[in-house]
């Protein structure tokens, strides 16, 4: 795949679409790779920049010196964004190959790792990164919602971790069973005390709907999404 491509194309790309194993997943994010960036950009994939926002609004220590968890990093936008806001410390992990090379090529990461979430543990360090973000990876197929006590154990004391997540596939039963699972594991970490929830809130143009019928106004052809944003207490 090459060039760049309009919305009735990636339409047709993403049409019903659900991974529902790791093997998938990888396979069409190392496919996707080499259009990834100017693809999202066509879909006005907002998610990067709103986990920054959040996390920018919410940090207190020293940018320059902040030591940076990108988890299904990509092919680098939430690290191109962060060193915008002034970070500077990145490592990232993803399951595609692909996606590492061209995260690689930013120049941003000082180590990129492959993993499979879930499946594999988390490959970094214990309590070693102030903040911890993973965009747009917590959805059926993806990152599993047991995985997300991995990202927990990465972070330090103190540290913030920020999860951003589209409402795709939302009356498909295996991303209804996903978030009803998702939402209760963050609030049971909560209750453990493990972190302490500072944001959670929807958004409403997360990105542009492949799904939507081209009919559809322009409002109703976004889908949602949610941001959290916690800080680890122990």
């Amino acid at each position: 795949m090459s060039g760049c491509r309009n919305i009735e194309e990636l339409r047709k790309q993403f049409k019903n679409r659900l991974p529902v194993c790791p093997e998938e997943q990888e396979d069409f994010y190392n496919d996707w790779a080499k259009n990834y960036d100017q693809d999202v950009l066509t879909l006005n994939y907002r998610a990067p920049k709103l986990a920054v926002d959040f996390i920018s609004s919410n940090f207190c220590g020293n940018r320059g010196d902040a030591q940076v968890l990108d988890v299904a990093c990509g092919s680098g936008l939430v690290a191109k964004h962060m060193f915008q806001a002034g970070f500077r410390h990145f490592v990232g992990v993803d399951i595609s190959s692909g996606m590492l090379s061209e995260a690689s090529r930013t120049g941003l990461y000082r180590d990129l790792r492959r993993a499979s979430l879930g499946p594999e543990p988390l490959p970094v360090n214990t309590g070693v990164f102030d903040v911890v973000v993973t965009v747009g990876a917590l959805n059926a197929g993806f990152i599993s919602v047991s995985a997300i006590r991995e990202l927990c154990r990465a972070a330090k004391p103190g540290a913030l971790l920020c999860l951003v997540r589209g409402h795709h596939y939302t009356d498909h039963p295996l991303e209804q069973q996903y978030n009803t699972e998702l939402i209760a594991e963050l609030q049971l970490m909560e209750d453990a005390g493990l972190w302490t929830q500072l944001v959670s809130r929807q958004v409403d143009r997360y990105m542009i709907d492949t799904e939507a019928d081209q009919s559809e106004s322009q409002a109703e052809r976004y889908i949602s999404g949610s941001v959290y944003l916690f800080r680890k207490t122990i």
